[in-house]
């Protein structure tokens, strides 16, 4: 995780937002959604596909409130770099490093593992209070 919280300060030369609700359906919608507006940039769909999908379901899990929402916010900068964020209204929970080696097979907890290898950077960005954005940075083939 030495990538986390180093974040690439750009500004965004295209940008998609919006709050979903923090229940599975609302996950599913991000993932879809995101997929929608990556064809309309022309912009591959894989990794970031995957990446928001795992962003979301942990939004939904560890990030809900009844009655609120989540914010998914993809944005691309004029190097490419695509940007995944999703904010919920838990900042008192912050995700936890990712578990690269358990004691017996798991059922859950690689979401952030699985982040961690196709983003090239990702983080956690506090506030605004009560609030955490979860953050992924994808750099554009061209650039690799």
């Amino acid at each position: 995780m030495s990538d986390v919280n180093r974040q690439t300060v750009r500004a965004p030369l295209q940008q998609f937002s919006v709050p979903l609700s923090a229940t599975r359906r609302g996950a599913r919608l991000a993932r879809l959604l995101a997929a929608e507006q990556l064809r309309s940039w022309e912009m591959p769909l894989d990794p970031a596909r995957l990446v928001v999908a795992e962003l979301a379901a942990n939004a939904v899990l560890h990030g809900r409130v009844p009655g609120r929402s989540f914010r998914l916010t993809l944005s691309v900068t004029a190097s490419g770099t695509l940007r995944v964020e999703v904010a919920d209204i838990r900042g008192d929970h912050l995700p936890a490093p990712a578990r690269a080696v358990t004691d017996g097979p798991a059922e859950s907890g690689y979401g952030l593992l699985l982040v961690e290898e196709l983003a090239d950077r990702w983080g956690v960005r506090r506030g605004p209070v009560p609030c955490k954005t979860v953050w992924a940075e994808l750099d554009s083939p061209l650039c690799r």
